[in-house]
């Protein structure tokens, strides 16, 4: 038996960091400016994936990443934590995608992965918080989707059943595999790096990392599939261009501001009804309250 589970995991850059640099001059982000970072929900999600894995007998995790060549990375910190192998997307023509073009580049790349029986990924990247690529993605494949999963509760070869974790309360929810699962951030936190599984798979690369590697790291490589990372172009992906990149982006990032909150000095005050008739009268100068 064959269980395939991949996980949808994402390098971005971390927006804690965020200078004036942040923005190129046409709207896209200037990731060359910013740390790179594992997207924290993506790890929620490949943590589930590694429970998944426990308890479907022979299960692999292949984790799927679009981004520069860097993001390779990506994939060998999954491998690390318990992930078996991946892929990594990669092309000029990715570059300045919005959910929209990112979700039909993910969605190329998996029907090639294909036949799979779940796909996760975090609930949002932090590098654009829109919760949107998940969704869009299980749409395009006609996949059924279950969104802001907390937990795993149950899994076999035909179904999963989730915990969701929504504004009011926790809902338990059955799907029929193939199906999308995104995972939120109060999921459990994924598992630390594994000794073992860190030597084993430090020198897995991409064919673009390879060809500037050392004679010792590709005969290792070549002498081990399992640390043979996967490389796709556009063109490996037989994708349409013009839904690629920015030119298939109808989201269109004009300015970016960076915030920088500032403590005030405090007021003291008492609790009489004099005082807080000035407090109001303050309020309404300052047009904090109407």
């Amino acid at each position: 038996m064959s269980f395939r589970i991949v996980v949808l995991a994402k390098q971005v850059p971390d927006t804690r960091n965020v200078g004036k640099d942040a923005m190129k001059e046409d709207g896209t982000i200037n990731r060359a400016a910013l740390p790179a970072i594992y997207n924290p929900e993506d790890l929620n999600a490949l943590e589930m994936a590694i429970q998944m894995k426990e308890k479907i007998e022979g299960a692999e995790i292949i984790v799927l990443t679009m981004g520069p060549g860097r993001a390779a990375e990506i994939v060998r910190e999954s491998m690390y934590r318990g992930a078996d192998g991946g892929c990594v997307v990669s092309d000029m023509k990715f570059a300045g995608a919005d959910t929209l073009a990112t979700s039909y580049t993910l969605s190329m790349a998996l029907r090639k992965l294909a036949p799979f029986d779940v796909v996760l990924c975090g609930r949002q990247a932090i590098d654009g918080d829109t919760a949107q690529v998940g969704p869009q993605t299980a749409e395009k494949l006609g996949l059924p989707q279950i969104t802001y999963a907390e937990g795993l509760s149950s899994i076999d070869t035909k179904s999963v059943t989730i915990r969701r974790r929504l504004e009011r309360g926790i809902e338990t929810v059955k799907a029929p595999l193939p199906c999308l699962v995104t995972v939120c951030g109060s999921a459990m936190d994924c598992r630390p790096r594994h000794a073992i599984r860190v030597m084993r798979y430090k020198y897995a690369a991409t064919p673009s990392e390879l060809a500037a590697a050392d004679e010792r790291r590709k005969a290792k490589v070549a002498a081990d599939k399992r640390l043979q990372i996967l490389e796709w172009t556009a063109a490996d992906l037989e994708a349409d261009p013009g839904r690629l990149g920015l030119a298939g982006s109808p989201t269109k990032v004009k300015k970016i501001d960076n915030v920088v909150l500032v403590h005030k000095d405090a007021k003291v005050m008492d609790a009489s009804e004099g005082a807080i008739d000035e407090l109001m009268k303050e309020l309404i100068a300052a047009h904090i309250v109407a």
